[in-house]
């Protein structure tokens, strides 16, 4: 009983010579330099950041809402003739 708690009586080197290639695919060395962990968060600096997206965003958007009623009052006539939509004071007699 010399091959107790082997598999198929495999050879003692090959169950080796596995189970390091087994190691080597599971734990893959690092390759390169090692970079040191990133400096921490200044959570201030961050929040200003954050802010400051969030006005310039809100400026963006008036505008161009503002942008969009001009336009839309523009065309508001011109539509109105090319669809020939009733007035409010058609409707109501």
């Amino acid at each position: 009983m010399a091959s107790r708690g082997r598999r198929g009586g495999v050879p003692a080197r090959d169950d080796e010579q596995r189970r390091e290639e087994r190691a080597e695919q599971q734990a893959p060395a690092p390759q390169g330099p090692v970079l040191p962990p990133p400096p921490p968060v200044d959570y201030g600096v961050f929040r200003q950041g954050l802010v400051q997206a969030m006005q310039t965003q809100a400026h963006t958007q008036a505008a161009l809402q503002a942008q969009l009623e001009a336009q839309c009052s523009r065309l508001r006539p011109q539509l109105r003739t090319m669809v020939d939509l009733p007035s409010w004071s058609d409707s109501r007699g």
